[in-house]
């Protein structure tokens, strides 16, 4: 299965979009939290005293951004696959925020850091307001980042409450305001994700149309176009047998005629039903190619093995014909039936007319017959 055709799955959208929206809003964050440490530690009042402290925070926030980077997303097939690769990068994450928490706690508690207090504190105030705009898409975790920013910081600020009031209660207050904007960047990041899914099964559905026969609900001839040559191709590389069944309707211009085209419809529908019951292998492509002419794609399928397919369904319709209005009126069929031969088809056009000559054989020496491609 393609990923084009899993973006069509319910549950593998919203995970593969949000593992891509992971993916793009995480690339700077791992940076910038090596960057505002090495603010807060440059310019401390004493840089060098605190030397294993500024190393080892710089050693960790550096580890953390190599880990971000190098978590790529690769080729996730199932959304098992997404939802583990999801997990990780959020521990990764999570991880990193708890580092800077307790940064940031260190910052507000150590005097050796007085000169960088703001830094430490404005960065805080930074990476939680990109959490709650940038990674709303799980909305408990994103809370629990934020707390392990915030937190460290807030318990330290309330030991020495008096003299930290002011900052104490704004942080406090900034952080009640992140919990709501998180809120309401949650519910608008999902109600986007639903639209786009929406926008993806409506695009699935107009392209199927464009493929699709509105009366038979058969492939159309932009279908049969555009897989031919694609199987012949495949059949020409792999050198593995495509067999081809065309079919035409005998004398349907006298049911159209003596009944009305509404009872030719129904002659039509019933008729794709048929080849739906012969020619029902996942593998088999059933096609209204126009009119009263149908075809049948056969991949990986031998000459005779179409034969008696064909013959078979021939049979079956002579037998049954078609009800109308309590009647049951006479149905037959015509068809030419051949297998890809690239000695003898240098293209898709050589291929089908070949089996197209044999249909007109076929119609040529009574009609209701198989008319094989070999011996037209």
């Amino acid at each position: 299965m393609t990923t084009e055709s899993r973006l069509h799955h319910p549950d593998y959208f919203p995970l593969w979009r949000e593992s891509q929206d992971t993916l793009i809003r995480t690339r700077l964050g791992g940076f910038y939290y090596l960057l505002a440490w090495l603010l807060t530690w440059g310019f401390s009042s004493t840089p060098l005293a605190i030397l294993p402290l500024g190393i080892g925070a710089t050693l960790f926030f550096t580890l953390m951004l190599i880990a971000r980077r190098s978590h790529r997303l690769g080729a996730q097939e199932t959304t098992a696959d997404l939802q583990r690769w999801i997990d990780r990068h959020w521990g990764l994450i999570l991880l990193t925020a708890l580092g800077w928490g307790l940064a940031h706690a260190w910052a507000l508690y150590r005097p050796e850091f007085a000169p960088s207090r703001l830094i430490a504190t404005l960065s805080t105030i930074a990476f939680s307001t990109a959490m709650a705009f940038s990674f709303s898409m799980r909305k408990l975790r994103c809370t629990t980042a934020i707390l392990l920013l915030y937190v460290p910081g807030l318990l330290v600020l309330a030991l020495d409450h008096q003299q930290q009031q002011a900052e104490l209660v704004t942080l406090a207050l900034y952080f009640s305001y992140l919990l709501l904007a998180l809120n309401r960047s949650h519910q608008e990041y999902h109600t986007t994700i639903a639209l786009e899914q929406e926008l993806v099964e409506q695009r699935e559905r107009y392209d199927q149309l464009s493929r699709t026969d509105s009366l038979t609900q058969l492939g159309n001839r932009h279908q049969f176009n555009n897989l031919f040559p694609t199987l012949v191709a495949v059949a020409r590389r792999q050198h593995t047998p495509l067999s081809l069944v065309l079919i035409d309707i005998d004398f349907f211009k006298r049911i159209n005629d003596e009944f009305g085209h509404s009872s030719g419809d129904l002659c039509l529908q019933a008729f794709a039903e048929r080849m739906r019951e012969v020619f029902r292998r996942d593998s088999d492509a059933l096609l209204r190619l126009g009119g009263e002419e149908f075809g049948v794609l056969m991949p990986d399928t031998l000459p005779n093995q179409a034969r008696v397919l064909a013959e078979r369904f021939r049979s079956e319709l002579l037998a049954s014909g078609f009800s109308l209005n309590e009647r049951n009126l006479p149905l037959t069929a015509s068809l030419g039936v051949g297998s890809f031969d690239p000695q003898r088809d240098d293209s898709p056009e050589a291929f089908f007319k070949r089996v197209d000559n044999a249909l007109y054989q076929a119609k040529a020496e009574g009609r209701d017959r198989i008319v094989l491609a070999d011996f037209a």
